[in-house]
């Protein structure tokens, strides 16, 4: 990270030296000085705010003051976020004098977690500081994302964010969007990509209508989307780059599942993130639900009380229910009949949940310059009353077919991906809000069926049954939400299900719901590019 807000270079407090850290802070120290004194007399002329934690920090004005700010922005993101203690409390330092706020601290294993990622990216994003509450996955998501994204592959540096930008757009992320819009100029793209899909390579044109299907009608994917891709003479993908490609969709669109599910806002030194809200009532911090836009902060409204008053029979009655279906199946098994005309009511069913009460949300201008037809989504095929087809997996599987492409074409992603699939689908703490020793294998079964059922994929050996006897409405609502159009995502509905349980659980919940859909991305892709190839 090389950085500067005037004369002051942040890059020194990535290194691993603690001389070299010391040296950055202080400058940064006389920097911040040399501004405050500058803006003095403004603040003696002005009333003092009552509480200036409560007042929090302002988006930059112009001039001096908004030269301090947007350090002090960034200052408050290190006291509160930089894995390196003498950093946090030489940064705490620095705003007391000012009257900012105070740093918290994290675990040995989030340090860890949190230094690697420091050190190699210059600051710590949000996605991380929400999926740490699972720090098991989230190794295994920063060594896969590392792995698409820096090191050696098919596709150049600058095409693969600029495909992160492209995926992103397609649910309206601007988050994930002005991420990988910045490492995009960092690695050397250019800047005129940006203004529009139009003005990219052709290359990358072409790759439109394979995102555009893959992020909301996967099962429409034929050989012939791939014979296109790969047969247009210059512009054409050689098979290992459109593995890459692909690959590189199916993360962003999942992961913009998560940004949306669990309401990831932009740190607090970008663009967006400069307010500094107390944490809720509820305890919430940084995975509080956010709108669609990523800028209201919905605390309010009929949901919002309920987990503090309302009784814990919702959590009770989920153990009753998973009991009753254990025993059920140690005693009675459904026919391979029963399991099919099972399977084609919950398919059926999932297409009459609707995603949202919200109206209809139209993408701004930034985001989708990006990308093409904004009006093509998973909702249009429901409202047509048309059918998914089933897609069998005994017939074509991720563990049998997909993860041997993968890592044929792209070597070691399937690896990495098939990890990552596998601990996002065990991991269990054996509880369940406030309930130990608990098996929710079951559950979890539940939810990864129930969106891969909401896309036509279907297990035969599974009893879809199940999913209504323990998924309830609400459930279902939010998790179609999240994974068919993320966008439209809200707070009450992340209030509305699972009351009692704790926002770990939640963002467990959708690690499931990312991982899921990314894989059942991949099963439609990857069975095109197999067909073709056949």
């Amino acid at each position: 990270m090389a950085d500067r807000d005037g004369e002051v270079r942040w890059d020194g407090l990535c290194s691993r030296e603690r001389s070299a850290r010391d040296s950055a802070m202080e400058s940064i120290r006389q920097a911040v000085l040399k501004k405050s004194e500058a803006v003095a007399p403004a603040k003696e002329a002005a009333s003092p705010p009552a509480s200036p934690a409560a007042e929090g920090l302002s988006p930059p004005p112009s001039g001096a003051r908004g030269g301090l700010n947007e350090m002090l922005a960034r200052l408050l993101m290190l006291s509160k976020r930089c894995p390196f203690r003498d950093v946090r409390e030489k940064s705490e330092a620095i705003l007391m004098s000012v009257q900012i706020i105070q740093v918290s601290a994290e675990d040995t294993h989030m340090h860890a977690l949190f230094a690697e990622s420091f050190t190699t990216l210059g600051h710590l994003d949000n996605i991380a500081l929400v999926m740490v509450f699972h720090p098991q996955y989230l190794e295994s998501f920063l060594k896969t994302q590392h792995y698409l994204l820096q090191m050696d592959g098919p596709l150049p540096l600058h095409y693969r964010h600029y495909i992160g930008i492209m995926a992103a757009a397609r649910h309206q992320c601007s988050y994930l969007v002005n991420v990988h819009v910045n490492c995009f100029l960092h690695v050397g793209g250019d800047p005129k990509w940006l203004n529009g899909l139009e003005n990219a390579p052709q290359k990358l044109q072409n790759l439109g209508e394979l995102n555009k299907i893959l992020a909301h009608r996967p099962w429409l994917i034929t050989k012939e989307h791939i014979e296109q891709l790969l047969k247009t003479e210059e512009h054409s993908w050689s098979l290992a780059e459109l593995i890459h490609a692909v690959v590189l969709l199916t993360h962003y669109h999942s992961l913009a599942s998560f940004t949306f599910g669990c309401g990831i806002n932009p740190e607090i030194h970008c663009d967006g993130g400069h307010t500094f809200r107390p944490p809720s009532v509820s305890g919430y911090c940084i995975c509080d639900i956010a709108n669609g836009n990523h800028g209201v902060y919905e605390t309010q409204g009929p949901a919002a009380n309920i987990a503090i008053t309302e009784p814990f029979c919702e959590v009770e009655a989920l153990m009753e229910k998973l009991k009753q279906l254990q025993e059920c199946r140690d005693d009675v098994k459904a026919s391979q009949e029963e399991k099919a005309t099972r399977f084609e009511k919950e398919k059926r069913e999932s297409m009459l949940v609707c995603c949202s009460e919200d109206e209809e949300s139209v993408p701004t201008r930034d985001v989708s310059r990006h990308f093409e037809d904004t009006s093509y989504g998973y909702k249009d095929f429901s409202r047509h009353g048309m059918q998914v087809p089933t897609f069998h997996v005994q017939d074509y599987s991720w563990e049998d077919h997909g993860y041997s492409l993968v890592n044929r074409l792209y070597p070691d992603v399937g690896q990495l991906i098939d990890e990552k699939f596998q601990i996002a689908y065990n991991l269990t703490y054996n509880t369940m809000a406030m309930h130990k020793d608990v098996d929710t294998s079951m559950l979890r079964r539940a939810i990864w069926n129930y969106i891969h059922c909401m896309f036509g994929i279907r297990y035969d050996d599974y009893d879809y049954g199940e999913i209504n006897q323990l998924l309830d409405r609400s459930f279902k609502i939010y998790i179609k939400t999240v994974v068919c159009a993320p966008e439209k995502t809200t707070n009450r509905m992340y209030d509305s299900f699972w009351r009692q349980f704790k926002h770990s659980e939640k963002v467990h919940v959708n690690l499931l719901l990312i991982e899921a859909r990314m894989q059942a991305e991949l099963l439609y892709a990857l069975r095109a590019i197999t067909r073709y190839m056949t």
